[in-house]
């Protein structure tokens, strides 16, 4: 595949998913701010809106604000600058398949920190799944690229079949 190819899908796929998740988080504060829970299928699903300061599950979120400017904000942003530079420094050598988990991972993580600048560290979150009590905690679309990107590149990287590149 051509570099001008990959380097579209990569910004495409960024386009796409930063997008959907502002659109799904604007969508949630007018939908379901201030109201009790939705569930579906036996709250197997539940959508609920939550603004979180925090990182994942919270954590964080009772730092100073001028910390979780730094460490949530400014960090995150630092480290997404750098994978995108490496993205497109190294694109050539790279298979689609990568490039595609790459732009998963810089397109969560610039949706949150799109919400963090935007308003005042609050990042909107309203999906949870569970079975009875066991449930995970309170997510957005940014979290499930960030998840199924970084999940993908674990299988890519433990795939030890030869690929074309290595042939």
């Amino acid at each position: 595949m051509k570099r001008s190819t990959k380097i579209m899908l990569f910004c495409i796929t960024c386009f796409a998913f930063i997008s959907c998740d502002r659109i799904t988080k604007d969508m949630a504060k007018k939908q379901l701010k201030d109201k009790a829970p939705i569930t579906y299928l036996h709250d197997t699903i539940r959508l609920e809106y939550v603004e979180n300061t925090g990182a994942a599950m919270s954590l964080g979120d009772d730092l100073p604000a001028k910390a979780s400017f730094w460490l949530l904000s400014i960090l995150p942003l630092g480290f997404l600058l750098g994978l995108f530079t490496y993205t497109l420094s190294n694109v050539q050598k790279m298979n689609p398949v990568k490039v595609f988990l790459l732009a998963l991972l810089f397109s969560g993580g610039m949706g949150n920190i799109i919400d963090r600048i935007l308003f005042n560290r609050h990042v909107t979150d309203f999906m949870n799944l569970g079975f009875y009590n066991i449930r995970t905690g309170i997510f957005n679309v940014a979290d499930i690229c960030i998840t199924a990107g970084a999940i993908g590149l674990l299988f890519f990287y433990y795939d030890k079949r030869p690929t074309k590149e290595m042939i």
